[in-house]
């Protein structure tokens, strides 16, 4: 699906704003973060939803999240999203807790991820995923009931990589409510949003 595709069907069922952050590891970041760069530019200009210019750095060991972090900021990613380890990949261990060291914006669906690993996810402002993502959303409930008990702030994604995973505010309700949370905290997350999309350059 091209960004101008995807960014009209989310402006169509109502969306104030989506961010683009495709797949990169270092066979592809400096091809691909330019580019969603411009083709946010020139939407932004003509469509009144905001398209946000991002990455999920992904599959990378971890030894390498800081490096690539940065050089994704330098080319104009304004979001720098981490697949994190989630329970249906084999994401390599320490992906948590290095993207969290680095300062992502989102830990995007990060599986099992630990106490400590939530603790230093409040500390450093990182925000959680809760995904409406199939399979990914298996460690919805255990990232909700951490994020709660130790403070950390969650952010609702869809993980969108076809027409169909666009979700709507009833249907996101029902994710939210499916990892254990509540209407208050879907209102949380749109505002934690909110808060990440005010940070932007």
């Amino acid at each position: 699906m091209l960004p101008a595709e995807l960014v009209r069907r989310a402006e169509d069922i109502g969306y104030e704003a989506i961010a683009l952050t495709d797949h990169a590891d270092s066979s592809n970041l400096d091809w691909i973060v330019p580019r969603l760069v411009q083709v946010c530019r020139d939407l932004n200009r003509h469509r009144p939803i905001r398209a946000v210019s991002g990455i999920e750095l992904t599959h990378l060991p971890p030894e390498m999240m800081a490096a690539m972090m940065k050089e994704a900021r330098g080319l104009g990613a304004q979001i720098v999203v981490v697949h994190g380890e989630t329970l249906v990949e084999p994401v390599c261990p320490g992906t948590n807790r290095e993207a969290i060291e680095a300062g992502a914006d989102i830990l995007a669906h990060p599986g099992l991820i630990t106490e400590e690993e939530v603790l230093r996810a409040k500390e450093k402002n990182v925000f959680l995923e809760i995904t409406a993502r199939k399979g990914h959303s298996l460690g919805n409930g255990h990232v909700a009931r951490l994020a709660k008990k130790i403070g950390a702030r969650l952010i609702l994604n869809t993980d969108t990589h076809t027409p169909d995973n666009l979700i709507s505010l009833k249907f996101a309700l029902k994710v939210v409510r499916g990892a254990g949370l509540e209407a208050e905290d879907l209102q949380r997350m749109i505002e934690n949003s909110r808060e990440l999309l005010s940070r932007l350059r």
